[in-house]
C-alpha cells in the first residue's frame, strides 16, 4: 500500500538523518510518496513564521509526519528561546492530538554504554498536558517583585488514556510488567489523579504486573538498574527528563527513536528522532541517523506495516562498522533488510 508521508528535514542535521531513514524504508519494500514542508530555525529566520494556519491543515491531509530535527545553531540570537517548541512541535502535538509520546530503549553494546548494562524498555509519556499546556503567566516582570506561575494541568480523561495505552503495550511484551512514574507524595493533587487511575485500570489487566516508583528514585534506578524496567508510563513533564536519561544509559542520545501518537487515528501522528539538531556535524558525514531510521521503523509499524517494520528493526539490533558516515550507515541497513 502507498502511504503519504510529509517530510519535515528541519534544520541541521534533520534533512541528513530522514533522507536515510526514508532510504531504508524503501529499501525495505515500503511505497511512500513524500513532500517536502521547509519548518523550523531557519523557515522562521527567512519568514517569521513558524507553522501558518495553511500549512497546519495541510500537513493534517497526509497519513504521516516525518521529522528530522528543529532548531537554531547554538549561540543564534534570531530565534527566541521556546518559540519554535512551542508554535510548531506543541502546536502540533495539540492541533493533531498526538496525546501518546512512545520512546523505545535497548542497548545494543552494553561495553560502550555509561553503565554498562542493559536497557530493553519502553516509556509512554503523556503528550497534551501537564505543565506543557502553557497555562501561567508574569506579573511585574523585569521587576524586584516579580511573580511567574507554571500550572499543571491534569485531566482523568488525558491521564486514563495514556495509561491505558500503556496497559495495552505491556500486555504484548515478554515481561508484562508496568511502572507508573510520579511525585505522589508532593504533588498530591496531579498524583493523586494519576496513582488512583493507574490502579483502577490495572484491575482490568490481571496478566500486566504494576508497580510504582517516585521519579527521583526512577532516575536513581535508570542508572543503577535499568533492567528492572519493561514499560514506564508518567506525566509530560517527567517523561521529558526520563527518556533523556534513558536514552543515555541505554546507548546514547543518537539511537532514541520516538513516536507521537495519535491512537484515534484521527489525523496523522509524527515520528522524530530527539537528537537535535546538531549544527556542527552538518555535511561532515558524522550525524547518526539510527534514531530517524527506527522512528520510520515505527511510523511503519503504526501505518500496518508491521512486516516492512520488523525487518528494518531486525536489521537495527546490530551496529554498522565503526566510522561508518551518515550515508554509509544508510547503506548498511538499507542493503540488510533488502534482502
Amino acid at each position: 500500500m502507498k502511504y503519504r508521508i510529509a517530510v519535515v528535514g528541519g534544520d541541521g542535521i534533520g534533512p541528513e538523518v530522514t533522507r536515510e531513514a526514508l532510504k531504508v524504508a524503501r529499501s525495505a519494500g515500503a511505497v511512500l510518496e513524500t513532500q517536502e514542508f521547509e519548518l523550523g530555525a531557519a523557515h522562521y529566520e527567512h519568514t517569521g513564521e513558524v507553522l501558518g494556519d495553511e500549512t497546519l491543515a495541510e500537513l493534517m491531509s497526509f497519513d504521516a509526519i516525518l521529522l528530522g530535527a528543529i532548531g537554531p545553531a547554538i549561540g543564534s540570537t534570531t530565534v527566541p528561546s521556546g518559540i519554535l517548541e512551542r508554535g510548531l512541535l506543541l502546536r502540533l502535538r495539540f492541533a493533531l492530538d498526538l496525546y501518546i509520546n512512545q520512546r523505545p530503549f535497548l542497548t545494543l553494546d552494553p561495553s560502550v554504554t555509561i553503565t554498562h548494562k542493559p536497557v530493553d524498555m519502553v516509556v509512554i509519556r503523556e503528550n497534551t498536558e501537564g505543565a506543557y499546556t502553557g497555562e501561567g503567566g508574569l506579573l511585574r516582570k523585569g521587576t524586584a517583585y516579580e511573580v511567574a506561575t507554571q500550572g499543571s494541568v491534569n485531566t482523568r480523561n488525558g491521564v486514563e488514556r495514556a495509561i491505558r495505552f500503556a496497559f495495552d503495550l505491556a500486555q504484548t511484551r515478554e515481561r508484562k510488567l508496568l511502572t507508573l512514574v510520579h511525585k505522589t507524595n508532593v504533588l498530591t493533587y496531579s498524583g493523586d489523579l494519576w496513582y488512583r487511575t493507574f490502579l483502577e485500570v490495572a484491575a482490568e489487566y490481571p496478566a500486566v504486573t504494576t508497580s510504582y516508583n517516585h521519579v527521583d528514585a526512577a532516575c536513581i534506578y535508570l542508572v543503577e538498574a535499568p533492567e528492572r524496567y519493561d514499560v514506564v508510563v508518567t506525566d509530560n513533564l517527567f517523561g521529558d527528563i526520563l527518556t533523556d536519561l534513558a536514552a543515555a544509559v541505554s546507548q546514547g542520545i543518537g539511537y532514541a527513536a520516538s513516536a507521537n501518537i495519535n491512537p484515534a487515528r484521527t489525523g496523522p501522528s509524527l515520528f522524530e528522532p530527539v537528537h537535535g539538531a546538531a549544527h556542527d556535524r552538518v555535511g561532515t558525514g558524522q550525524a547518526n541517523p539510527y534514531a530517524a531510521i527506527r522512528s520510520a521503523a515505527m511510523m511503519l509499524a503504526f501505518l500496518g506495516e508491521t512486516a516492512i517494520a520488523t525487518k528494518i528493526e531486525h536489521a537495527l539490533t546490530v551496529l554498522p562498522p565503526s566510522g561508518a558516515t551518515t550515508a554509509e550507515i544508510g547503506d548498511f541497513y538499507g542493503e540488510r533488510v533488502a534482502h
